[in-house]
């Protein structure tokens, strides 16, 4: 397996791995939501958001490879 290869497996990893942080950034969100935090919520929810941006990227650099 070429040091590319490894890459283009690594970035596959990293995007499963960053998708389970998604849900989970997520579901806490819906939990602070339903213990009256709103605040906590909307700041979760955007953590959620802004991982989930990080995926666009790491396909880029795949379709790049």
């Amino acid at each position: 397996m070429t040091e590319l290869e490894k890459l283009k497996h690594l970035l596959e990893h990293w995007i499963e791995h960053n998708d389970a942080h998604v849900r989970t950034y997520e579901e806490w969100a819906e939990k602070a939501d339903t213990l009256g935090r709103p605040d906590l919520a909307r700041v979760l929810g955007q953590i959620a958001d802004e991982t989930g941006k990080l995926d666009d990227l790491l396909k880029k650099a795949i379709n790049i490879i």
